[in-house]
């Protein structure tokens, strides 16, 4: 397939073909209503006396809190929601990671390089292996239940000194992680916090629980279970499916979940079930951030992945192929706009997870002590699903995607590429042949110029400019299924970095899979810091949401911002009805702590200032 123009052109005429499938392409309406207070055109809450109304004219709510107050909260609730999910998955998977090392599970472990590096970060002195693991997944845990009042013991153990000490004098060392979030809704509830500034420094504290544990934590405990991330090339997009199996469609991003299922989809008796119906066996086919990071793995698992399909808004229209048997999902981003799609298609849901419980999906709780049964389980529902529904539904899998997708890139397995050190690449960025990093993360969106158009766009907008592009997240689904993560994307980029990817058989866009991976990203930027002997905020590294959509990206990005980097976004995060809101985040924050917010809905100019950023950075640099 040739390069698209922008990412949703093949998704948008497969669709056109299917009228009949109402999907989110076709829900989302012309004119978004939007509120600048950052509520849906009501105060900070519902009051006895019904919604305030605020406006220019009447810049007070009936309970006197002002546009600054109300900004403040609802911006400081909703990171405190995407800090939460995050923290939800770190839960489970320290959780998994204790049982499966304690044997309750029948599986092994299968990174245990990540697990005596981690046992030493953490200061571990135990030597066995399964003993080191318990006490890592105790130690997160024990952080996560702390009382806010006491730090949490492995922040500075996971932190780059400068960035630690930056953050003891801020007075933004995050107590314990759950009562954080706790403490951030009491204080966003009517009538309590209406210091403005002080919610934004907690939504800073819940930045940094997020970054540390929720993402770089959850990456490295599923590397100790799942297997390290190895650099290979892939396939992407709807071909990945193959009619002549059973396809199971994961959604979500607690991937410990996930693992089970793997290692007993291949087993004979689960081939012989599949048979039995007439298919030659399972597949999983990847959508969202749980089937990126099954890609960024797929060499661990080769004959039951059968490749990722793309990120969120994919999900819908793959579904419309006919080609999915059974959804199975544990956590965002799985869409309501798939329930009545699975009930056209026939095709049977089940949820893991009940924070992830559809309306007319099944319920299985998850248990890994349970886990061979819960497999079995999926396993006989498929196989229903696939028996009932294939008579019955046309399957149409259009031909879409790439075969050449390189993955499987890590702090660790990018490291190993290079020669064992980040040194070359800090030496062609020290030369010019690489300008700068751009990490283009975070989710997709149908707004700002539609499906994936501006996180496409701007990444070829930032290779044109010899800037390297790093991508975590719904991100790459979009990135991927247009071919920037295929080697012969170099073609598409500026003069020097283009002999760059040439020479080492590179993408200029680097796929580090799922919105977990931001915190792989915050790694490569603290050891490239560290090689320098300089501070995070002075690495020529700027960081780009244009499309985020979940409140998890809004946690991300308070952690971009205490790390000091620069975030750009190309949809305001509800804080422009608040002057003190908006000047704190795109200006102030700068002296507190090298970052800043970048708000620009245009593609050509976001690049333009995120260039402009790495080039004041590389002249300060004396390079």
């Amino acid at each position: 397939m040739k390069m698209c123009a922008s990412a949703d052109c093949t998704l948008t005429d497969f669709m056109r073909t299917k009228p009949e499938v109402e999907t989110s392409f076709n829900r989302v309406p012309n004119q978004a209503l939007k509120c600048g207070f950052g509520m849906q055109g009501v105060c900070c809450r519902l009051c006895s006396n019904g919604p305030c109304r605020i406006t220019p004219q009447s810049p007070k709510g009936v309970c006197g809190a002002t546009a600054d107050t109300i900004v403040a909260r609802n911006f400081l609730r909703a990171v405190a929601a995407g800090a939460a999910c995050y923290l939800h998955i770190v839960e489970n998977t320290a959780n998994n990671l204790r049982e499966i090392v304690l044997g309750n599970t029948g599986l092994n472990i299968k990174g245990a390089e990540v697990l005596h590096s981690l046992a030493g970060l953490l200061e571990i002195e135990e030597k066995e292996p399964a003993k080191q693991a318990v006490k890592i997944a105790d130690k997160v845990l024990a952080d996560l239940y702390r009382p806010r009042s006491q730090v949490m013991e492995l922040v500075e153990k996971l932190t780059y000194e400068p960035r630690f000490k930056r953050w003891q004098e801020l007075g933004i060392l995050p107590g314990g992680a759950k009562s954080e979030v706790f403490d951030a809704v009491v204080k966003t509830s009517t009538n309590l916090s209406s210091d403005p500034v002080d919610m934004l420094l907690h939504a800073l504290r819940l930045g940094i629980s997020t970054g540390l544990y929720g993402l770089a934590l959850t990456n490295l405990l599923n590397d100790i279970m799942l297997g390290e991330p190895e650099i290979t090339a892939a396939r992407v997009g709807f071909s990945v499916v193959d009619p002549d199996f059973i396809n199971i469609m994961v959604t979500g991003h607690q991937h410990s979940m996930i693992s089970v299922l793997q290692d007993h989809l291949v087993t004979p008796a689960a081939v012989s079930l599949a048979r039995s119906v007439g298919a030659k066996g399972f597949k999983i086919v990847g959508c969202t951030c749980v089937g990126q990071d099954l890609q960024l793995r797929g060499v661990h698992y080769q004959e039951v992945f059968s490749g990722h399909a793309g990120n969120n808004f994919t999900s819908e229209a793959l579904l419309s192929t006919g080609g999915i048997d059974l959804v199975l999902s544990e956590f965002n981003c799985t869409i309501p706009g798939l329930e009545p799609i699975c009930d056209q298609f026939l095709i049977k849901q089940i949820c893991l997870d009940d924070v992830a419980k559809k309306a007319n999906a099944e319920y299985m709780p998850f248990n890994i002590k349970e886990g061979e049964i819960v497999a079995e389980q999926i396993m006989q529902a498929a196989v229903k699903s696939y028996a009932e529904r294939r008579n019955k539904v046309q399957i149409d899998i259009p031909k879409h995607g790439y075969d050449d997708v390189i993955t499987g890139v890590s702090e660790k397995s990018l490291k190993k590429f290079l020669g064992g050190t980040f040194q070359p690449l800090i030496d062609l960025i020290a030369k010019g042949a690489i300008k700068g990093v751009a990490a283009v993360v975070g989710c997709s969106n149908l707004t700002a110029k539609g499906h994936d158009v501006f996180t496409v766009e701007l990444t070829k907008e930032l290779i044109k400019r010899d800037i390297i592009v790093l991508s975590a997240g719904c991100t790459c689904g979009g990135l991927e299924n247009c071919g920037l993560m295929s080697p012969a994307a170099a073609e598409l980029a500026g003069a020097n970095l283009k002999a760059v990817c040439r020479q080492l058989g590179i993408p200029p866009v680097l796929n580090f899979g799922p919105c977990l991976a931001i915190g792989r990203l915050e790694i490569v930027a603290t050891e490239l810091a560290q090689a320098l002997n300089i501070d995070i905020p002075q690495l020529p590294l700027v960081l780009s949401a244009p499309q985020w959509l979940e409140e998890q990206a809004l946690a991300d990005g308070a952690f971009g911002l205490a790390l000091g980097l620069p975030l750009h976004l190309a949809i305001p995060p509800f804080v422009t009805g608040s002057e003190l809101v908006s000047r704190v985040l795109t200006e102030d924050m700068e002296q507190l702590t090298g970052g800043k917010v970048i708000l620009e809905g245009e593609i050509v100019p976001a690049a333009e200032k995120l260039e402009a950023i790495i080039d004041q950075k590389r002249k300060a640099l004396g390079i």
